[in-house]
């Protein structure tokens, strides 16, 4: 199912807020503070074989299934707040706002050790938090729902976060992650935002900045086209927003793509506004399971998305398989449930020719999607592929 963008702020300026989020003065603070941990840009791959296959000029995925040892974008969000957030603190502390380099000294550890950040997680998020406590000293408390898998839990535990387990979906973890978080005095490091809640949510968006300026980088030309898959809207968001930035009136066509079962970003742009759809059957694609879009993510989409869309469960697992065991000529990619989101609403689209001739979805496209995990938990991979991540990595 395809609505192009029908709201009233459609292609009108960002909000000045989400102009200095992603604003290139910003995309410069970001590469400083991942330059302490490992500015090694992830691969763009070139799908030629699939895209002649599929009818479109050129077809590129920017892979973030090797992202600083996680193996997904995520892990540039929430460690990257966490940096900015202990750095805040080293400045109130101490009057001037230490260098970036100073997080890895003692004084500045100090202040982190007696810091606690909480945060709900579908696993990518959390684990990202995880990893930036244990880079900066500070302690992570991880609140997981029913649909977490062991071992992407098993994963976040790994980096020394302590683990609350909370029954029911997404949302119901966000909402218990505030209210423990209050009752401590904790601070919430949350991917979603929620009324009085918008400051740290677009400090994880602005780290996802990273992914944008590297696969322009990478880019033989900019793309025509690029599809978006959203849970709460993040990423999709702080992706088009840093592309409307850098590309101005020659950005792409943006489309967001969601899980049928767990499309609330799609509900909200037929609504008008941000609305909860209800908890339906789990999606296979488990880190897109979000019932309620991030507030100041659905802002940033109602003007830069010029359409969304869902796709089916089957959809999803098709594209992992495919990108798997590729078309000769083509490497092979190691795609997570929910990284392989965006082609799978490329290859939905394509199955609609009235859609491709409005969008100009055609021989003359270069299209981007971002493989957003790789094998996060590598025995779900193996139940839907049939393969070992490991084995299709050696492959390509």
């Amino acid at each position: 199912m395809y609505l192009a963008n029908p709201l009233a702020c459609y292609r009108s300026p960002l909000d000045p807020k989400d102009a200095l989020t992603y604003s290139l003065e910003a995309a410069g603070h970001v590469a400083r503070l991942l330059a302490l941990r490992d500015s090694t840009a992830t691969p763009l791959v070139s799908l030629p074989a699939l895209a002649g296959d599929l009818g479109l000029g050129a077809l590129y995925v920017k892979d973030e299934g090797s992202r600083l040892g996680l193996g997904s974008f995520k892990a540039l969000g929430g460690a990257y707040a966490m940096m900015q957030l202990v750095l805040d603190a080293a400045e109130r502390k101490f009057g001037e706002r230490p260098a970036a380099e100073a997080l890895l000294t003692p004084p500045v550890r100090a202040i982190a050790a007696g810091m606690t950040f909480a945060c709900a997680t579908d696993g990518n998020h959390g684990r990202s938090v995880a990893q930036g406590a244990a880079l900066t000293g500070a302690q992570a408390v991880i609140f997981v729902h029913a649909g977490v898998s062991q071992g992407r839990i098993d994963a976040i535990a790994a980096f020394g976060a302590r683990i609350i387990r909370v029954a029911g979906s997404y949302d119901d973890s966000v909402r218990e992650a505030a209210r423990v978080a209050e009752e401590n005095g904790w601070t919430v490091l949350s991917d979603t935002s929620w009324e009085g809640y918008e400051e740290i949510p677009a400090l994880v968006g602005q780290g996802y900045i990273a992914l944008v300026t590297e696969a322009l980088a990478q880019l033989p030309a900019p793309p025509t086209h690029v599809f978006l898959q959203a849970g709460v809207g993040g990423f999709a968001s702080a992706v088009a927003a840093h592309l409307a930035v850098r590309l101005g009136a020659e950005r792409p066509h943006i489309t967001v793509v969601e899980p049928a079962r767990a499309a609330c970003v799609f509900e909200s742009a037929r609504a008008g506004q941000p609305v909860q759809v209800p908890d339906a059957a789990p999606t296979v694609m488990a880190m897109l399971e979000c019932y309620a879009p991030s507030p100041i993510a659905f802002r940033v989409l109602a003007r830069l998305a010029d359409g969304f869309m869902t796709v089916e469960e089957e959809d999803a697992v098709a594209v992992m398989r495919r990108l798997a065991f590729p078309l000769p000529g083509d490497p092979a990619v190691v795609a997570g449930e929910s990284g392989g989101a965006g082609l799978a609403g490329v290859m939905a689209a394509l199955r609609d020719s009235d859609l491709c001739a409005r969008i100009g979805l055609d021989a003359r496209a270069r299209v981007l999607v971002i493989n957003t995990e790789g094998a996060t938990d590598p025995e779900v991979y193996r139940q839907l592929t049939g393969a070992d991540p490991h084995d299709i990595r050696t492959k390509a």
